[in-house]
């Protein structure tokens, strides 16, 4: 169980997603922070993440593992695809 917030979560979740993004940019691709529901965190994927079949990999391995070291241990990302963003309870 997360002792945190989704509240508490925002900020630190913030951060951390602003500290990957860089990765990202080197090849073209980008990020965006959603949202924190439930102690999952909801991003966007862009630029050239989009359509890459690495994508997946780059949010369990790349941004979920820093999450996971940066906050807390049982955080998990989730993509939210374009147009989505209202519908993330759908998820």
């Amino acid at each position: 169980m997360i002792p945190f917030s989704d509240e508490e979560l925002l900020e630190p979740v913030a951060a951390c997603i602003e500290k990957v993004r860089p990765s990202l940019a080197l090849d073209g691709g980008d990020i965006k922070f959603v949202t924190v529901k439930n102690g999952a965190v909801y991003v966007q994927l862009g630029g050239a993440c989009i359509g890459c079949s690495s994508s997946p990999n780059t949010l369990k391995y790349g941004v979920e593992r820093q999450l996971r070291i940066d906050i807390h241990p049982e955080l998990t990302v989730v993509n939210v695809p374009m147009g989505m963003e209202n519908d993330i309870d759908s998820l």
